[in-house]
């Protein structure tokens, strides 16, 4: 069994729900308190053990590049007014251990993945959407690959949702299941309401083998006239062992309006530098 060593993250959505905020920074940017969603995802994906990072990017993605990059000039002046440079520690990648490739045209998911395939070559990968924020100790990704390490094959994160949620999502048809893990038996891409096999969803983490890049080359589109990443793994299920593992955490949609200020107001709430101030304020502002 190969080891997981890449993974990839499709950055090149427009981020229409967040306009005007995105017409000129990209939503993976917004940040939650003082870090933006793509670092916490980048972060989880280093504690899991990955080596290379794949970011699948769009026109006007350019700020994340620089994110990730050695900023000179603000280095420079921070060093020469003795402020420590530890802040910026995590933003900075080791050389080579990261790729960027152009997805041209937005054609959904599915095609932003196969985007990557010549970097990801022959390898099993991680797929990560910033979007989704998930807060645990481990990370989402490092319990999914402690999961791989026993059952190895394809693996997505699940979480249940309400019954009358279900067409938002990617929806599993469960088989066997022992404890965290969901045997899977069928994926369904955002079925009509009152047709769900289930209310366990599929959250913006995956660990696939290399041939859901074969599945995706044939460029068949699904709902909403995408190329959906749901419909080439559900045509893997049966070839390769297949689970869902729900994960022991805290999951905030932060493509989502709402979503994206709970995280912010949750994630406030925690720290030591201002939780008292917000949590006050919080007191304040709705009462006890």
């Amino acid at each position: 069994m190969k080891r997981v060593r890449k993974a990839v993250f499709p950055v090149g959505g427009l981020g229409t729900r967040f306009l005007p905020a995105t017409k000129a920074m990209p939503k993976e940017m917004l940040p939650i308190v003082d870090r933006p969603l793509i670092q916490y995802a980048v972060d989880e994906a280093r504690e899991a053990g990955i080596e290379q990072i794949i970011f699948v990017t769009g026109r006007g993605k350019s700020a994340i590049e620089d994110h990730f990059d050695i900023a000179y000039e603000l280095e420079s002046t921070m060093a020469s007014r003795g402020k420590s440079l530890e802040i910026l520690e995590q933003t900075r990648l080791a050389p080579g251990s990261v790729a960027y490739v152009r997805q041209q045209e937005p054609m959904g998911l599915g095609h932003a993945v196969w985007c990557a395939r010549d970097i990801v070559g022959d390898e099993p990968f991680a797929v990560l959407l910033a979007d989704d924020l998930m807060v645990g100790k481990p990370g989402c990704l490092k319990q999914m690959m402690d999961a791989y390490e026993k059952t190895g094959g394809n693996i997505i994160c699940a979480q249940e949702v309400p019954e009358d949620q279900t067409h938002l999502y990617g929806i599993i048809t469960p088989g066997m299941r022992d404890g965290a893990l969901t045997e899977v038996k069928g994926l369904v891409e955002k079925p009509r309401p009152g047709t769900a096999p289930s209310n366990l969803s599929v959250i913006g983490r995956y660990i696939l083998q290399p041939e859901v890049m074969r599945v995706l080359e044939r460029q068949e589109k699904g709902a909403g006239g995408e190329i959906q990443l749901t419909d080439a793994m559900a045509n893997m299920i049966g070839g390769q062992p297949f689970h869902g593992l729900t994960f022991a955490g805290r999951r905030f949609d932060c493509g989502d309006k709402a979503g994206y200020i709970h995280a912010n107001m949750a994630l406030a709430a925690e720290r030591d530098d201002i939780g008292a101030s917000v949590r006050a304020f919080g007191v304040e502002l709705f009462g006890k």
